[in-house]
């Protein structure tokens, strides 16, 4: 007797908490990837309003106040801002729909654990959370980046699995860290990302202070920014390393700290001083000469 093909395993219906640019980007994605969105939840009527037709039947669009009205699906993502995140799990716990379900539920912050997910999981609700390693400044690049994206999650077992499953729907990479370790590893991003736009922001400062207008510093500023970005991805950060502190021109050292000498770019030379210091380590591991990095490390203090 002939075996019956099984079809396409059914995707668990999602709700999403939080329809700012992840949480939006995220209902964009999912529901292109299969998954039924069976309700997103704005914190306004007005942004209810503004999101609602980029939607169609049956995904409901609610506002905060309507949490209430939450359909009973088996996966939430709560894409709150982090000090909403206990409050909305609170009201959750409360919705009537979910009296006979044990929904997973999802948040997308990255300094947060699952643990603040507490009031779900006493109820027997499986808790994770769900953080996307990637830098969302408009709705549009966050779709695109979305793809290929590397995902921190963490959480109970179920909680973890699911939460797999949804980045590997979207075509992205998983990775854990300790939930006592998310402010840590939050941090990191916040290095990575956030800290260097503002590097780059005093760069063109610094630029706009010999001369050029500010667009024309971006311009000139942002190839060089990519081509360390591409270093990055080639090489371990010593071997990226390039410039005065990898050469160790100690001149050069102190003819900066001369040019940065102005009490209106104390900040400045004050962060050349910090990470020169950082440069100068990656710069040994490299090989530089111990009496040479020793001078430089002496000009810096």
């Amino acid at each position: 007797m002939p075996t019956r093909k099984s079809g396409p395993r059914k995707k668990a219906g999602i709700s999403i908490v939080g329809a700012g640019r992840l949480g939006t980007s995220l209902a964009i994605s999912l529901r292109a990837q299969g998954y039924p969105l069976e309700a997103l939840v704005t914190r306004t009527p007005e942004s209810a309003r503004r999101t609602a037709p980029l939607f169609d039947l049956p995904t409901a669009v609610l506002t905060a106040k309507q949490l209430a009205q939450l359909p009973a699906s088996q996966i939430i993502i709560l894409a709150t801002p982090d000090d909403q995140l206990a409050e909305v799990s609170k009201r959750l716990a409360r919705v009537a729909s979910f009296k006979d379900r044990k929904p997973t539920v999802l948040h997308t912050s990255g300094a947060l654990a699952s643990t603040v997910l507490a009031p779900l999981a006493r109820i027997g609700w499986h808790t994770g959370s769900l953080h996307p390693l990637l830098s969302v400044s408009d709705l549009n690049s966050a779709t695109r980046k979305l793809a290929g994206a590397f995902w921190c999650v963490e959480g109970d077992r179920v909680a973890v699995q699911q939460a797999r499953a949804i980045v590997r729907e979207l075509k992205g990479h998983s990775f854990s860290v300790d939930a006592g370790k998310k402010p840590l590893y939050h941090a990191a991003a916040v290095m990575a990302s956030g800290n260097v736009v503002a590097l780059f922001d005093v760069a063109v400062e610094m630029l706009a202070r010999s001369g050029l207008r500010r667009k024309q510093a971006r311009q000139v500023l942002l190839p060089l920014l990519e081509s360390t970005v591409g270093n990055l991805s080639r090489s371990e950060t010593a071997a990226a390393l390039t410039g005065t502190f990898s050469r160790g021109d100690l001149r050069t050292v102190l003819r900066h700290l001369e040019a940065l000498s102005g009490k209106s770019l104390a900040e400045a030379r004050e962060l050349y001083r910090l990470l020169g210091g950082r440069s100068l380590r990656l710069a040994e591991k490299k090989g530089l000469d111990p009496r040479t990095s020793k001078s430089i490390r002496r000009a810096l203090r």
